[in-house]
């Protein structure tokens, strides 16, 4: 190599690493805003600007607000009441309910299947009478603005398969999730915030384990992977300067790995430098709209009051939800809040209690905000988790302990605002809540309703992938559920 050349390569080099050093790494895998490399597809009066130039339908909803409630929160506890199960606790569950069913290790090994009965009051709301625990009040309240589900079901039995599943569609990993999708195709308003971002919050149950995957782009271009804020420390994994550098240095540093970057798509073709170039410019103006996103010293009082005690502590659910409305009001498309913590094999009584404390308040004050300010009705807030738990006690029944195996053959989810219809409820189970007996809804009929709210035909809505047409509600033949819709 001659001395010119051994000094380019010098110099290159050491731009790199000085840019890997100045802009903190930034995570920037993550930091992206489709809009920036898609300037040649239209927009469209419906706020298109991903890769779909406009929907397939006129589109009652622009946003989602998902509320992911990790771990299988039982919806015999806070939604799915039938009176028999006060007679019937204690007693075995029938073979015939049962009928064959694949359960998990956890249990398979019990002599006895005792049913056992909520140990809360439930009692009616809304015009439609639904029944609510009495460990969700504030989600009760809502009984007017929601339509809830009763018939959701899944074959995953197990955590990861199961949250794998309702959020890419696939038990498989390596699929794109739901955000990641909608991200691709509808682009994002904001040129200053990431079209998809993730929070996490911990509750006080056993919390299972999330993996960086479900909210991944998968084989989607990397850009369009979850954002996942974070409750301590720079919002977003090193958005700040590093000590001595500017926000002047930085743009010139910028400049010079953009130049790089240009002169290496040319020689190699490959399309995810532009990804690579678009991420950190999308890090460099996230530096200014992150953190006036964050603050909350603006927000009134009776708003902080009406999220609840925990509203001003980050990364609990409450303040997600506060940061959720906020990511909603500068456009982003999608939102997704995971609260963990809801596996209760054992001591259900006690912990279910403590995690709804954590999440009642909050999300009911989510809803009610949006519709306040005139959002609810083009966002969709869906609530539920992975699925739901068994009738019958998981160990020893007490007086008042028990806890409940993982159920995939019927659970509760609820949706708000976008399209879906207020003060409806839908489906049903048996006696136990353990089969549905009416209108059943698997996840991908959920997702693909989801999507026709959005203005977009699932089954048209494919990535060309190992030469097969992809799409997030499987390779089944799932449904859209139009009696969900107003």
């Amino acid at each position: 190599m001659n001395p010119f050349d051994l000094y380019q390569a010098q110099t290159r080099r050491q731009m790199i690493g000085l840019g890997a050093r100045g802009l903190g790494a930034l995570g920037v895998a993550s930091l992206l805003n489709p809009s920036l490399l898609q300037a040649a597809t239209s927009q469209t009066n419906d706020g298109f600007s991903g890769t779909l130039a406009e929907p397939h339908f006129k589109p009652t909803a622009k946003r989602v607000i998902y509320l992911f409630l990790s771990g299988g929160p039982s919806h015999i506890d806070m939604y799915d009441y039938h009176p028999k199960m006060r007679e019937s606790h204690g007693t075995e569950l029938p073979d015939s309910s049962r009928n064959g069913q694949r359960i998990t290790g956890m249990t398979s090994g019990q002599k006895s299947f005792p049913c056992v009965a909520p140990m809360f009051e439930f009692s009616r709301h809304g015009q439609n009478g639904s029944l609510f625990s009495e460990i969700i009040p504030n989600i009760a309240s809502l009984a007017d603005d929601i339509t809830l589900v009763k018939s959701v079901h899944t074959e995953a039995i197990n955590h990861d398969p199961a949250i794998t599943a309702i959020n890419t569609g696939s038990q498989q990993p390596g699929k794109p999730s739901m955000g990641a999708w909608l991200d691709w195709g509808m682009g994002s308003p904001n040129q200053n915030l990431p079209g998809y971002v993730v929070m996490i919050s911990k509750g006080k149950g056993n919390a299972q384990a999330l993996y960086d995957r479900l909210w991944g782009s998968g084989f989607l271009p990397s850009k369009h992977q979850g954002v996942k804020f974070r409750s301590a420390g720079d919002p977003v994994l090193y958005l700040s300067n590093p000590n001595g550098i500017s926000r002047d240095m930085r743009r010139n540093m910028l400049d010079g790995i953009a130049k790089i970057n240009q002169a290496k798509k040319m020689e190699s073709g490959d399309l995810e430098i532009d990804a690579r170039i678009a991420q950190y410019e999308m890090a460099y103006r996230m530096q200014t709209s992150v953190p006036e996103l964050v603050d909350l010293k603006n927000e009134p009082k009776h708003v902080l009051d009406m999220y609840g005690k925990d509203a001003l502590r980050k990364g609990t659910f409450a303040h997600n939800c506060l940061i959720a409305r906020r990511l909603s009001e500068r456009g982003v498309p999608f939102v997704q809040l995971f609260h963990r913590g809801w596996d209760q094999h054992g001591n259900l009584p006690k912990q279910i209690r403590g995690q709804t404390q954590d999440i009642d308040q909050a999300a009911a004050a989510l809803v009610k905000d949006l519709k306040q300010r005139g959002l609810l009705k083009d966002t969709v807030v869906i609530c539920g988790g992975e699925f739901g738990r068994t009738i019958y006690s998981q160990g020893k029944l007490t007086k008042d302990n028990h806890g409940r195996d993982h159920h995939g053959r019927c659970f509760s989810m609820w949706m708000a605002g976008g399209g879906f219809k207020a003060g409806f409820e839908y489906g049903k189970t048996d006696d136990y809540a353990y089969n549905i007996v009416e209108n059943p809804v698997h996840v991908n009929d959920l997702n693909a309703t989801v999507l026709r709210a959005l203005g977009i035909d699932h089954e048209r809505f494919t990535y060309k992938y190992l030469g097969l047409d992809q799409r997030l509600t499987g390779v089944e033949h799932p449904k859209i559920i139009p009696d969900l819709l107003a």
